[in-house]
């Protein structure tokens, strides 16, 4: 009787576990099918933004709306690389550029975090943990942009980084999660685009709302089943790995974003374990705090096959902005602690009316860019 109750859990458990396994392929291919369908929307647009960029200030909410719209800040460098490369627009002006797309980068997380909008305490938790990313990069943008406008120093550090190894060659890394995800997205966008012959609008449009199905679906499931294997396993699993050092979590972040070549991806994972109470946000800032730099390795290499020293510039201006932010910005107790403080506050605020969640993503990354850019553009 004991042998085949035992039995019993452990094929359970199995099945939790083959379970846990499929919505997280689900939940990874939501977020791909995300991107893309935003990219669908947005590349063109971002393509004419970038190229109407004139001044730092237009060019700083530039490459947050730009990026925003296309989820990506490989996406919004690799057009800002081939524009500077060409000489549609120059380095300086591409800089501002780079550190609007690393705020418009956490949109991702931040949407992803939506998902646990019909439970309360759960949102909370995703909430504060999705916007942590959101508020650092505020703060390393609010230093460091003045002093790039009064100094230019990112640019200098850049463009000698990049004389010192524009003879590098080029290395290409092939993620596994893309390399798995990938027949999936598409085989949906080929289906809708294509085979069914639809327009791009609706095609996408399509494409976005399966791509909110499966989020929400899968991290309901995800959570639910998570807190039945491991209720009380994940955080110390973790504290365990990291030894509760700051820098071992970041050099965490940082391999595991190497892997997979994509910033979006490291965070977004955490959003679950942080909406389901197994991960705090103190331990996932520094892991996020290392996918900040990981997300740079990859653009960095694909820039050495180039051998174009403008594209090697601006890979390296991302990867310092990045760096200096951890480095620099992320030991200073008091800097630490302000996104940590902001982004619970949120949460809070998130529990007692969920819309202001919605109001924050909206405002931040859409409204108050596009607001700004026209205000800026009115003044020229």
């Amino acid at each position: 009787m004991k042998e085949e109750s035992s039995r019993d859990t452990a094929f359970s458990t199995l099945l939790k576990i083959i379970s846990v396994i499929i919505f997280l392929y689900l939940f990874l291919v939501s977020i791909g099918l995300m991107g893309t369908a935003f990219k669908g929307f947005g590349k063109g647009f971002a393509e004419v933004l970038l190229n109407t960029t004139s001044n730092s200030f237009v060019a700083l909410f530039i490459g947050i709306l730009a990026t925003s719209l296309v989820q990506s800040s490989s996406t919004t460098t690799s057009i800002v690389v081939g524009m500077v490369a060409s000489g549609v627009i120059t380095i300086g002006n591409a800089v501002p550029i780079i550190m609007g797309a690393n705020i418009g980068t956490t949109v991702t997380n931040t949407l992803v975090s939506m998902g646990h909008i019909s439970r309360r305490e759960e949102f909370k938790r995703a909430i504060a943990g999705a916007t942590i990313h959101d508020f650092f990069n505020l703060i390393c943008v609010s230093i460091m942009f003045p002093l790039e406008l009064a100094t230019g120093f990112l640019q200098k550090m850049a463009t000698y980084l990049a004389s010192v190894f524009i003879f590098f060659g080029g290395i290409k890394f092939t993620s596994p999660v893309k390399t798995v995800t990938k027949p999936a997205i598409n085989y949906l966008k080929t289906l809708f685009t294509e085979t069914a012959g639809l327009p791009d609008n609706i095609a996408y449009s399509i494409i976005l709302v399966i791509s909110f199905i499966l989020l929400f679906a899968s991290l309901y499931y995800i959570v639910k089943l998570m807190k039945t294997l491991v209720i009380s396993r994940v955080e110390t699993a973790l504290h365990n790995v990291v030894g509760g050092s700051a820098l071992i979590a970041i050099c965490a972040g940082f391999f595991f974003t190497l892997i997979v070549q994509s910033s979006s991806i490291t965070t977004s994972l955490l959003i679950p374990l942080i909406g389901a109470g197994l991960l705090t946000i103190d331990l996932a800032f520094p892991i996020t705090m290392g996918a900040n730099i990981g997300t740079t390795a990859t653009a960095i290499l694909a820039s050495f096959a180039t051998g174009n020293i403008s594209a090697i510039t601006i890979a390296f201006v991302h990867f310092l902005f990045n760096i200096i932010g951890v480095v620099v910005i992320y030991p200073i107790p008091l800097f630490r602690r302000i996104p940590i403080f902001l982004a619970t506050k949120l949460g809070d605020l998130a529990f007692r009316k969920r819309r202001y969640a919605l109001y924050y993503v909206i405002g931040l990354f859409f409204i108050l860019p596009t607001i700004l850019i026209v205000i800026s553009k009115m003044f020229q």
